[in-house]
């Protein structure tokens, strides 16, 4: 078969070879991407909807001109397909491969660059000729960590999207190690998915997620079950899941500008109310997202008069001390000094923020900035006898690492030594 780095490859041949070996991947059967496939994958999963995708590949027109190459630049091109990046035969054609697969695409104008063309490679009304090779793919990462991975199995309608605090109509069906363990329709408000057992990733992608979508979600044990697992479902501590979901319906939360002063403060304190009972539970995650609610609907807030501006900084003031115990407890201590630092801009004397911050410093190994705040909790109120404690193991540790140092310091002198003594031997021995 030919190829395209075969220059023969052109409209006297290219035409006539998809007309008896081509096939119509369009929806429409309109015959405008056809393939064939030169090289079969590897049998088994194919592109979803937002997936990553890494490709090579090498795209000409029907006079067999070049006009571009993933392999001239030496690196494979990386998109996330069915999302429009790039032209609408590529979405269709990629979709329709399998890992390890070597095609041909034929692609007509409207598929492509259409009545523009993408001067001043490609000129108007240009059908396009493709050779795309998929090394691989994998689903579309909705956090930084990795944690959640959406593979979208059918396309939601429009561009809107639930927000927090929107209620939800879902079908959920849960696997672990390829068992079912749950399936049902159940209805939520997002950032409350614990009050249904739902677990945390999944309330966490509805926000991403348009009506009528059907995806699959691949949570880490953080974002499903965690370490405690789930008995009633025969899941054990540290399970990854795959859920099965399908947003059905939503209605939409009111947004911050859609909201008054006072009902933001009315809000506050019943979402205040939620993270607390969440805090209390060990839900430090849905903690997390009842008192970053409040700060979105309120740092930006001035407040008429005196009494108004006291109420929104007492409340921002308590979500953020309460957002630094809970990255606290989760070991996010860079977070933690981060609220108690937005904390002591209201009030540069908070005895908790203080102390928050110096624990987390302290568990940091930073114990010379972990005493100064200690000591700043003594001078703020003598009386705090947790504090002294903390100073007693601030010093206690500094005293250790300084030992540790000197340890350290002397081996490595010693040694220094010992090479100098072998080599200066080694010298009068040779004369």
């Amino acid at each position: 078969m030919a190829t395209l780095e075969d220059e023969s490859l052109t409209s006297q041949s290219c035409i006539p070879l998809f007309a008896s070996e081509g096939i119509d991947i369009t929806a429409n059967k309109d015959k405008g991407v056809c393939k064939i496939v030169k090289s079969h994958g590897t049998e088994g999963d194919r592109p979803m909807i937002g997936d990553k995708v890494y490709v090579h590949y090498t795209g000409k027109l029907l006079n067999g001109k070049k006009f571009d190459s993933s392999y001239d630049r030496k690196e494979p091109f990386v998109f996330n397909v069915g999302k429009g990046q790039v032209i609408k035969a590529w979405d269709i054609g990629v979709c329709s491969m399998q890992k390890g697969e070597v095609c041909l695409l034929l692609c007509k104008p409207e598929y492509g660059y259409g009545s523009a063309g993408s001067p001043p490679k490609v000129p108007p009304n240009s059908t396009l000729l493709f050779e795309v090779e998929l090394l691989s793919f994998r689903g579309e990462e909705l956090t930084e960590d990795g944690g959640i991975l959406r593979r979208i199995k059918v396309k939601g309608e429009g561009y809107n999207n639930p927000n927090e605090g929107a209620t939800v109509h879902v079908h959920l069906e849960g696997r672990c190690d390829g068992c079912l363990f749950e399936k049902r329709d159940v209805t939520f408000v997002v950032g409350e998915s614990e009050d249904k057992s739902i677990p945390l990733g999944v309330d966490r992608a509805m926000e991403k997620m348009q009506k009528g979508e059907c995806c699959l979600l691949y949570l880490k044990p953080k974002y499903g079950y965690g370490k405690e697992g789930k008995p009633e479902y025969n899941i054990g501590p540290n399970a990854e899941l795959l859920y099965e979901v399908t947003l059905k319906d939503f209605q939409k939360a009111k947004e911050s500008w859609e909201m008054d002063l006072n009902d933001k403060l009315d809000q506050a304190v019943l979402v205040k109310q939620k993270g607390t009972h969440y805090f209390k539970a060990g839900r430090y995650h849905h903690a997390i997202i009842q008192y970053q609610r409040i700060i979105s609907w309120l740092e930006m807030e001035c407040g008429v008069g005196k009494e108004q501006q006291q109420a929104i900084q007492a409340i921002l003031l308590v979500a953020h001390l309460n957002l630094a115990l809970c990255y606290l407890r989760l070991r996010e201590y860079s977070q933690t000094v981060e609220n108690c630092n937005k904390v002591m801009e209201l009030d540069s004397e908070n005895e908790k923020a203080l102390y928050r911050r110096g624990e987390a410093r302290l568990l940091q190994n930073e114990f010379s900035l972990a005493l100064v705040d200690f000591q700043q909790v003594l001078q703020v109120n003598p009386s705090n006898r947790a504090a002294r404690c903390q100073i007693a193991a601030c010093q206690r540790k500094m005293r250790e690492h300084h030992e540790r140092d000197k340890k350290i310091y002397a081996n490595m002198f010693q040694r220094f030594a010992e090479h100098d003594a072998k080599v200066c031997t080694f010298k009068k021995t040779i004369l």
